[in-house]
C-alpha cells in the first residue's frame, strides 16, 4: 500500500461511509443484485477523484456479527462494487469495514471495538496505511455516529447527508453542513 514518505505530502483524502451515502440503505444488503448507488453518488465520487481526493471508504457492517451475512459474502459486493467504481472514474482506494458489534450472535465478533463508528478506528488505520493528510480531508455520513467519528479522528471537515436509514437525522447532528446527498455535497464543496 502507498506510504508518505519525506519526499511526499501527506494526500487528501474523502472519507465516505458506505450505506446511505454510496448505495441505497436497504438494511444489511450484502448481494450484489440488491446494491443500487444512490442517484449522482458515482459522478459525485468521480468528480472528487477529479478534484485530488483519495476516495476511502469505511463502513459499520454489523449484519456481520448478527450472523446475517458472511464476509466472503461482503467481500464479493464490495469486489463488485469497486469495480463499477473504477469503469466510472470513480476508482476507491480502500474499504474499511467494522464486522462488530456488541450484541452480535458470532461470539468472535460480538465485541466492543476501536472501529465501530463513532469510534475513529477505520479512519486512523486508513490515514496511517495510505499517507492521507487527515486535517486535509473530510468525511461524509447519514448518521450522527459518522460525525462523530470524523471529529474523534480529527478530520478538517464532517457533512452529513439525508438517507432513508432510521438514523438519519434532519439536520446538522455536529457537522460542518448537511445536504440532501453525496451529490449536493460534493456540489457545495467544490464551489466553495
Amino acid at each position: 500500500m502507498p506510504q508518505a514518505s519525506a519526499l511526499t505530502s501527506p494526500r487528501k483524502a474523502a472519507f465516505l461511509d458506505r450505506d446511505g451515502v454510496i448505495n441505497l440503505d436497504r438494511a444489511y444488503v450484502h448481494q450484489w443484485d440488491e446494491f443500487e448507488f444512490v442517484p449522482g453518488a458515482v459522478d459525485a465520487m468521480r468528480r472528487l477523484r477529479e478534484a485530488g481526493y483519495v476516495l476511502i471508504v469505511v463502513t459499520n457492517q454489523s449484519g456481520l456479527a448478527r450472523g446475517m451475512y458472511t464476509e466472503d459474502q461482503f467481500q464479493v459486493l464490495t469486489t463488485h462494487m469497486r469495480a463499477a467504481l473504477k469503469a466510472a472514474g470513480a476508482e476507491v482506494e480502500a474499504v474499511y469495514h467494522c464486522p462488530h458489534h456488541p450484541k452480535g450472535t458470532v461470539p468472535e465478533l460480538a465485541v466492543d471495538c476501536d472501529c465501530r463508528k463513532p469510534e475513529p478506528g477505520m479512519i486512523l488505520r486508513a490515514a496511517r496505511e495510505h499517507g492521507l493528510s487527515l486535517a486535509d480531508s473530510f468525511m461524509v455520513g447519514d448518521k450522527p455516529s459518522d460525525i462523530e467519528a470524523g471529529r474523534a479522528a480529527g478530520v478538517g471537515r464532517a457533512y452529513i447527508v439525508q438517507s432513508d436509514n432510521a438514523e438519519s437525522v434532519d439536520g446538522l447532528a455536529g457537522a460542518d453542513a448537511a445536504h440532501a446527498d453525496l451529490a449536493a455535497c460534493v456540489d457545495a464543496l467544490l464551489k466553495g
